[in-house]
C-alpha cells in the first residue's frame, strides 16, 4: 500500500502541475480536481474501459515526447553508448534511484498480475495456465518497456535542453517555461499535457493497485463494486492527496516520492522472487536455472543500490 500511496501522491501532484501550467489552476485546487475525477472514474468504470483509456493516455504521452525529441539535435551514438556504460557521478545516486523507482513501480508488479488473473480463466487446464502466464509476462514487459522508453525520452530531453545549456532546474513549472526559448511555445504545452495525462493514467493504476492489495488481504479478487476494493482505492488516493497539501517544493517532493518507491523495491522484489521460485507454491512453473540466478542477482543489485544511497546520505559528507 505504501508504494501505491507514494505513486498516487506523485501522480496527483504531477497532474495538478499540468493543470497549473495549462490553466493556471493552483496546485492544491488542481489536486482536489484530480482526486475527485480519479475517484469518480475508478468507481464507475470496468477493467476493459479503463485499460483502453490508459493505453490512449500513455500513447499520447509517448507521442508527446517523440514530438519534442524532433526539435533536438541529439548525438545518438553517444546516447546509445551512455545507455549501456555504467557511470554514477558523484551526488547522482539519489536521482538514479528516483528514476529506478519511477520506472519499476512496485505496485505495478501486483497490478499487472491481477489484470490478467481477473479474467477468471479455467486454471485447472494446463494449457490455459500457460497461456495466462504468457499474457502476464508480455503485459508486464510491454508496460514497463513503454515506461522505460518514456523516462529515457524525458532524460534525453532534459540533458539536451537544460544540462547542455547550463540550466539548473529546481521546479517543474520552471522546466516548462525554459522549454519555450529553445523549442517554442508548443513544446511547453505538450510537456504540460504529458504531465497531466501521465498523472491521470498513473493515479488510476495506483488506485487500482491499492484496491487489489486491500481486497487481497480478504482473499478476494479486485472488484470495484465490492466494499474492500473501494476501501483500498480510497486508502490510496485520499492520504496521497492530503500529503500534497504539505508540499512546499513540488520538484523535490516528486523526486523524493520516487526514491520512496525505490526503497520499497527490494522488499517487493525479494518476496516476489522467493515466492515464484518456490516449488511448493508455483509447482512446475517455479523459477529455475538461469532465470532464478538472474532474478536473485537483480534483487541483490537493487538492494545494494538502496543501501549505498543510505550510506551516502548518512556518511557521505563525513
Amino acid at each position: 500500500m505504501i508504494a501505491s500511496v507514494a505513486t498516487a501522491f506523485a501522480e496527483l501532484l504531477g497532474g495538478a502541475i499540468g493543470l497549473n501550467i495549462l490553466f493556471k489552476i493552483p496546485i492544491k485546487i488542481g489536486t482536489l480536481i484530480m482526486l475527485a475525477g480519479i475517484i469518480i472514474f475508478t468507481f464507475s468504470n470496468a477493467y476493459n474501459r479503463i485499460e483502453k483509456i490508459i493505453i490512449s493516455f500513455v500513447s499520447i504521452i509517448g507521442f508527446s515526447f517523440i514530438f519534442e525529441m524532433t526539435f533536438l539535435d541529439n548525438d545518438w551514438p553517444q546516447i546509445l553508448k551512455d545507455s549501456v556504460v555504467v557511470n554514477i557521478p558523484e551526488g547522482a545516486l539519489f536521482s538514479i534511484l528516483a528514476v529506478l523507482g519511477s520506472v519499476v513501480m512496485p505496485h505495478n508488479l501486483y497490478l499487472h498480475s491481477e489484470v490478467i488473473q481477473s479474467r477468471q480463466w479455467n486454471l485447472q487446464d494446463k494449457k490455459v495456465m500457460e497461456k495466462q502466464l504468457k499474457f502476464e509476462f508480455m503485459d508486464t514487459i510491454f508496460s514497463m518497456g513503454i515506461g522505460w522508453v518514456i523516462n529515457c525520452a524525458m532524460i534525453i530531453l532534459a540533458a539536451a535542453v537544460f544540462f547542455s545549456q547550463g540550466k539548473h532546474v529546481t521546479d517543474i513549472s520552471e522546466a516548462s517555461e525554459l522549454l519555450t526559448p529553445f523549442m517554442g511555445r508548443m513544446a511547453s504545452i505538450v510537456f504540460a499535457l504529458a504531465f497531466l495525462l501521465s498523472g491521470i493514467a498513473s493515479s488510476i493504476t495506483a488506485a487500482m493497485a491499492g484496491g487489489i492489495i486491500f481486497s487481497g488481504i480478504f482473499s478476494e479478487a479486485y472488484n470495484i463494486k465490492d466494499v474492500h476494493s473501494k476501501t483500498g482505492v480510497l486508502l490510496t488516493l485520499i492520504p496521497a492527496a492530503i500529503l500534497v497539501f504539505f508540499v512546499t517544493n513540488t520538484f523535490e517532493a516528486l523526486v523524493l516520492s520516487q526514491v520512496v518507491l525505490s526503497f520499497q523495491l527490494p522488499l517487493t522484489v525479494i518476496l516476489l522472487v522467493y515466492l515464484t521460485s518456490s516449488h511448493k507454491i508455483m509447482g512446475d512453473y517455479a523459477n529455475k536455472g538461469v532465470s532464478k540466478i538472474l532474478l536473485w542477482g537483480t534483487a541483490l543489485s537493487v538492494t545494494i543500490l538502496n543501501f549505498w544511497l543510505l550510506g551516502d546520505q548518512f556518511f557521505g559528507n563525513n
